[in-house]
């Protein structure tokens, strides 16, 4: 795992913890299996652009946020019609 990328691993399982989410729970919602899951948690997988923007709309938050570029987890003002995307 790339020290560089990280903080993005240790934020999405951070903030599924928060959530009191298991890896199926939080797979099935971004309709994936919990292996492929957990492979993005653990860094084995880099995390595709779609999931990444899925998990920002879920957890609210930034993709910024989620990537480790900022600290702040306040979203920033959302488009309208923004969305889970399938």
């Amino acid at each position: 795992m790339s020290k560089k990328y990280e903080k993005a691993y240790d934020r999405i399982r951070a903030l599924r913890e928060d959530n009191d989410l298991t890896q199926k729970e939080i797979a099935t919602i971004l309709n994936m299996s919990q292996t492929g899951y957990s492979k993005y948690e653990t860094g084995e997988n880099d995390i595709p652009t779609k999931i990444l923007i899925n998990l920002a709309y879920y957890y609210n938050t930034s993709t910024d946020y989620l990537l480790g570029i900022t600290d702040i987890q306040k979203p920033y003002s959302r488009s309208k019609g923004s969305y889970l995307q399938e």
